[in-house]
C-alpha cells in the first residue's frame, strides 16, 4: 500500500522521529565524549577555560538529555547507572600508563551528578511537552 504523499504528516509519527534522531545524536555524542576522554592529547577546547569539571559535566548531562527520548521504554534509574557506569569506565582507562592521563573519582562524581540532574529535568519536560 502507498501513502498518499499529499497528506499531511501522521502526527503519531513524531515521537518516532524524535527517538530516531535522539538515538543517532545520542551515539554520535557518546563516541565523541568516549574518544575526546581516552585521546591521549585531546585538542584545546572552548570550554576548557571553565576547567575539567565543566567538560565533564557538560559532556554527561548532553548524553542524559539525548538519552532520555532516544530510550523512551528504558527505566531512568537503568539510564543514570549505565551513564555513570560509562563515567567509570573512562576513568579506569584514563589509569592505564599508555592513555597519558589521569584518573579523577571525582571527575566520575561530577559525571554522575550531571547524569542525574540532567536526566530527571529532560524526564520532567518531556512529561510536560506529552501532556
Amino acid at each position: 500500500m502507498n501513502p498518499d504523499r499529499t497528506s499531511p504528516p501522521d502526527p503519531t509519527r513524531a515521537p518516532d522521529r524524535t527517538r530516531t534522531i535522539s538515538r543517532v545524536l545520542f551515539w554520535l555524542a557518546l563516541i565523541g565524549a568516549t574518544a575526546l576522554a581516552l585521546m591521549p592529547y585531546p585538542p584545546h577546547l572552548p570550554t576548557d577555560r571553565f576547567g575539567d569539571k565543566f567538560n565533564h559535566v557538560l559532556a554527561f548531562a548532553v548524553l542524559a538529555a539525548l538519552a532520555v527520548p532516544a530510550f523512551p521504554a528504558m527505566p531512568r534509574l537503568r539510564l543514570i547507572e549505565r551513564l555513570s557506569f560509562l563515567g567509570a569506565m573512562i576513568e579506569l582507562l584514563q589509569s592505564l600508563p599508555w592513555v597519558h592521563r589521569d584518573c579523577d573519582l571525582r571527575d566520575w562524581i561530577a559525571d554522575t551528578l550531571a547524569v542525574i540532574v540532567a536526566t530527571l529535568v529532560t524526564a520532567a519536560l518531556v512529561r510536560r511537552k506529552a501532556s
